[in-house]
């Protein structure tokens, strides 16, 4: 929890603008098997800074619930008696976690992946220091070449499949490694006038090619919950447009919840997008309230007379003085 917090800029970065007095930042984590099914785990934690003293974080509640029974309610007694206790949350110690270590495997297998194609293209020459779970795949390439052989084979022939309709003239895609360095790349031969001339490196990829390789690969790889930031980033907007059935299709057999941040009207074109499955972030001089679409009735009623997510959402989160920006000199 330190880390983390610290990684972050402090509690003062992490909590509301405004808070007025004694603010906590609070996380509550509901985990269901599916939407429509009760929820079985329940993780709240509630953080805020010490008073005097060294001013670190330290816990104000944590608690679990399974099955609507909690399990879990700190501050208890022995850390009353001995604050220091405060400063670690249960759910980083294993000697504390054994009751709810569903809820640990959950969090630990959590994927975020935001890749930047300047990244991965310069990875070589680049000799910044690669953060922690790589979330901008800048190896990503050692993330492929890790890959259990026929687990490797298997993705890249559904990525090649994808990669053949929506990129003009690739032909082929294969995983190899320099001969002189034993570095991994990625290679695509391209069809050309001239017989096997167009085979061409990561290097050589276009932006929105290096990110659909990834989020396909990622979409690929496990179970666990993704978390995709602006997916439509460099990609045809005809791309975008399919990419939540394609997203969809991808996960269903691992029942993989995917979670999206967009500000894309293509994206939230599809009709097969649910109320239920669009969160509506809006801000105030209050903060941002984070609302279901399913939860309001105008917004509904638009979506049932045949709008799509992205007519009726996107109208609202427009600032309000936009058109100001077309009278700056």
């Amino acid at each position: 929890m330190q880390k983390a917090v610290k990684d972050r800029g402090g509690i003062s970065k992490l909590r509301s603008l405004s808070a007025r007095r004694d603010p906590e930042v609070t996380i509550q984590v509901d985990l269901s098997e599916d939407q429509d099914s009760p929820v079985v785990w329940r993780y709240k934690l509630a953080l805020r800074q010490e008073t005097r003293g060294f001013r670190q974080p330290i816990i104000a509640q944590e608690k679990v619930w399974k099955d609507g029974e909690i399990i879990l309610d700190r501050p208890n007694a022995a850390d009353r008696s001995d604050p220091v206790r405060l400063t670690q949350t249960f759910l980083e110690q294993v000697n504390e976690n054994a009751q709810f270590r569903d809820i640990v495997r959950f969090f630990e297998t959590l994927t975020y992946l935001h890749l930047v194609p300047q990244l991965l293209r310069h990875s070589e020459n680049l000799q910044g220091r690669v953060l922690e779970s790589d979330p901008f795949g800048q190896g990503f390439l050692e993330r492929v070449a890790k890959a259990p052989g026929k687990t490797q084979k298997s993705r890249l022939s559904r990525i090649e499949q994808a990669l053949k309709i929506a990129v003009p003239q690739l032909q082929q895609l294969r995983f190899e490694r320099d001969q002189d360095t034993g570095k991994p790349h990625l290679a695509a031969l391209y069809s050309h006038w001239r017989p096997n001339a167009g085979w061409q490196r990561e290097d050589q990829f276009s932006d929105g090619t290096l990110r659909l390789i990834g989020l396909l690969w990622v979409l690929l790889e496990a179970d666990s919950l993704l978390l995709l930031e602006e997916p439509e980033l460099s990609l045809n907007s005809a791309i975008v447009a399919r990419m939540a059935p394609l997203i969809y299709r991808m996960q269903r057999q691992r029942r993989r919840q995917v979670i999206v941040s967009t500000h894309s009207m293509d994206l939230l074109s599809d009709p097969g997008i649910d109320g239920r499955e669009v969160v509506l972030l809006e801000t105030s001089p209050e903060g941002t309230s984070a609302t279901l679409l399913s939860e309001i009735s105008d917004l509904t009623r638009l979506m049932e007379a045949g709008l799509s997510a992205g007519e009726v959402v996107l109208p609202r989160t427009k600032p309000i003085q936009l058109d100001l920006l077309s009278e700056l000199a």
